[in-house]
């Protein structure tokens, strides 16, 4: 009876300390360095709890802290009871089973119990983001948005390499308080861990250091309106009115200076009827002001239903771009685009993606392929995740090495360079139209990511996989 009171002692003290870290150190505001402590209290107690506690603490732990994305699931996006329950139970599971692998290495050798805690997590999350129709939604490195030395190896492993940091960190320092539970020596595990992420702040660094956001840049201009009868119009009539109030928003931002306005997705039902009128305004606007234009509308064809993006050029010329990543459900009726658009200005090569499609690394790693320098993001946000959702993006640029112009509804107006940093951001729905005027690098940087992909991630694979063998080829280790 007191071994189990103790054990119950135990686990809620490690449920509490972890489940409050998670709490605060993930979701759509994260308190960044609590993430790096958030799962220590956890797996220090599983070197001194039995199996079943050290299942049902960690999952606890886990679903505790994932209770700060509740009322987004179930109140924001309107999703029912059940499937949230399941959502937040899923990764609380996963954590779980993780945190049990970590409790067996540790019989077994500490170096081993250090690596194969962040491998398998990241092999989760790589498979994760493979199947769902939210990627890399979710991923716990989005934690780390406000850290930018640690961001820059995402240029380098992809988002992967975050996730890894992060948990070989707690980890380790897991390790190392266990004392006598441990097999094996700790001290040269410390010294590698240690050395790992000295490596990877210096990396972040020069990083910094060496990209100038000041060198060859164009001015932007971004726009949007939260007003109820401005959020998306069906009447043609409506958007009309809508398309010719943001075009005469637009030329106000020409004036102070933009070469490009971004205005958001979405703002209208655009049909083929109210083109001959739509297309002239935009095009008188954009050769009056001298700026392109870029508004995104759902366009209904007869070769589909498109969520589209339209540039308007001085010149006259109109470039199209369809949205390839839909959201469930509220897109479910939408057609899904097959091909990029980008092209070559004075300043460098652009393209343009539109909301969601900023979820999915591989779309952003074409672009960087391609030399992209600066990507134009129409996008429409739910207010609560205007933060989560606009750093999420961001992430994008630093993987695969532009700079990104995102203009969402309901979201947060935003401007960053290749290395994440914010360079210029305003909160929409402060006023009937909100914009920004900033200067934007046109910068391209060729990133190993970019190049080579999730590598780092198989890597991840490989690794927790040869673990796992090695550990069933030893059989039961001792208790």
């Amino acid at each position: 009876m007191q071994s189990q009171q103790r054990q119950a002692g135990t686990a809620v003290a490690a449920i509490l300390a972890s489940g409050l870290g998670l709490f605060f150190g993930t979701g759509l505001h994260p308190v960044w360095s609590l993430t790096w402590i958030a799962p220590i209290p956890v797996l220090v107690a599983a070197a001194r709890l039995s199996r079943g506690w050290t299942f049902a603490t960690a999952f606890v732990a886990w679903l505790l802290g994932g209770l700060n994305m509740w009322n987004y699931f179930h109140e924001t996006l309107e999703i029912p009871l059940i499937p949230v329950i399941l959502f937040s139970s899923g990764p609380a599971l996963v954590f779980a089973c993780v945190v049990l692998m970590y409790r067996r290495f540790l019989r077994v050798s500490g170096w081993q119990a250090a690596l194969v805690f962040p491998t398998l997590w990241v092999t989760y999350e790589y498979v994760s983001a493979r199947l769902s129709p939210h990627s890399t939604f979710g991923n716990i490195s989005y934690s780390q948005m406000n850290f930018l030395p640690v961001l820059q190896i995402a240029s380098f492993t992809g988002i992967w390499g975050i996730s890894f940091c992060l948990f070989l960190f707690a980890a380790t320092v897991s390790v190392l308080l266990s004392g006598d539970r441990v097999r094996g020596t700790r001290g040269w595990l410390a010294a590698a861990t240690f050395v790992w992420l000295v490596l990877v702040i210096v990396f972040g660094g020069w990083r910094l250091l060496s990209h100038d956001p000041t060198q060859n840049t164009v001015m932007v201009g971004l726009v949007a309106s939260d007003l109820r009868e401005n959020i998306i119009t069906v009447k043609p009539e409506d958007t009309i009115r809508l398309m010719r109030s943001y075009a005469d928003e637009a030329q106000i931002l020409a004036a102070q200076g933009a070469k490009v306005v971004v205005i958001p997705e979405k703002v209208g039902v655009l049909l083929d009827s109210e083109l001959p009128k739509v297309d002239p305004m935009f095009r008188d606007a954009a050769q009056k002001s001298g700026a392109k234009i870029v508004i995104g509308v759902i366009h209904p064809t007869t070769g589909g239903r498109w969520n589209e993006a339209r540039l308007y050029a001085p010149n006259g010329e109109i470039r199209t771009y369809e949205k390839h990543h839909m959201l469930p459900a509220f897109e479910s009726d939408l057609t899904v685009g097959t091909s990029r658009t980008e092209w070559d200005e004075s300043s460098g090569h652009w393209g343009m993606e539109i909301c969601k499609d900023m979820d999915f690394p591989d779309l952003s790693r074409e672009y960087g392929n391609d030399g992209t320098a600066l990507l134009i993001v129409p996008a429409w946000d739910f207010v609560a995740d205007g933060w989560l959702h606009g750093r999420m993006a961001i992430l994008r640029g630093v993987e695969s090495g532009f700079t990104i112009v995102r203009a969402p509804k309901h979201g947060i107006l935003t401007v960053t360079d290749d290395t994440g940093r914010v360079l210029a951001e305003r909160v929409t729905g402060a006023e009937p139209f909100t914009s920004l005027v900033a200067a934007a690098p046109v910068r391209h940087s060729d990133t190993v990511y970019a190049r080579l992909g999730d590598w780092f991630a198989l890597l991840n694979v490989g690794m927790a996989a040869f673990l796992l063998l090695r550990a069933i080829g030893r059989g039961k280790p001792q208790p």
